[in-house]
């Protein structure tokens, strides 16, 4: 007897492969943090690597079988086929669903624990988060160990951020330069409610930190201002980069 045979609509059907992808993602994720755990942050992220080697492209010849798409380059072809204009709208859709996804996480923490753990809880999930983006991306644009400024430019170009705020370099030498976040869609959305800016000061101190040491170890970071600080109207924060 076949126990998966159930009553089931179409669209409860549908439901559920929606919860067999996010049980795959949470897995996913739980994998990685128990090897980090057990067996040390360096080992986690090379085992990472190996692992996504490895199962994207089976997962996505079994889903392109399944649902009838064919595989170009490793991607699936109706994707990699869209509009530059269809891809612009699909990445900068994705990278606003992370943020809004960021922000539920810490509302539900805030309304049942309050600010100071809320605040605990997102400035330790972007202590692993930032490394592990930069990683990403250092891997995506096949950037050399010590990177340099010019390769943290470009790293920071495609951070999820980058298709969801507005930001600018500024005052750029020889070696240092400095990023700046002129429009910043929370804080924006905070503006217009009539709030003061969020203090994202220790978020951001981690955040930057990580991602500049792990695309290139010999950056340092200095914040020149971030709320609560006060900044000028033309820009919420901004971080100066330079080499040791």
């Amino acid at each position: 007897m076949d126990i998966t045979k159930t009553n089931e609509t179409g669209m409860e059907k549908a439901g559920m492969i929606l919860d067999f992808f996010h049980r795959l993602i949470i897995h996913h994720a739980m994998w990685f943090s128990e090897v980090e755990h057990q067996l040390g942050k360096e080992t986690a992220f090379e085992t990472l690597s190996k692992v996504v080697e490895k199962t994207l492209p089976l997962q996505l010849s079994r889903l392109g079988k399944t649902l009838g798409f064919e595989m170009e380059n490793g991607l699936p072809a109706p994707l990699a086929g869209l509009s530059d204009d269809r891809l612009n709208e699909l990445r900068k859709a994705v990278a606003v669903n992370w943020l809004a996804n960021d922000g539920i996480w810490f509302q539900a923490v805030e309304n049942t624990r309050g600010m100071n753990d809320a605040k605990r809880c997102n400035d330790s999930c972007w202590a692993q988060f930032s490394p592990f983006e930069a990683r990403s991306i250092r891997k995506m644009l096949n950037l050399p160990a010590q990177a340099g400024l010019e390769g943290l430019k470009e790293a920071l170009r495609r951070r999820l951020y980058a298709f969801v705020n507005e930001q600018s370099f500024a005052e750029e030498t020889e070696n240092s330069f400095v990023f700046r976040m002129n429009k910043c869609r929370v804080q924006d959305a905070r503006k217009r409610k009539g709030l003061a800016d969020y203090p994202c000061k220790s978020g951001g101190l981690v955040e930057y930190t990580t991602f500049a040491e792990t695309i290139d170890s010999r950056i340092a970071t200095e914040c020149i201002c971030c709320p609560p600080d006060e900044h000028p109207e033309e820009y919420y924060c901004a971080w100066k980069f330079y080499i040791r």
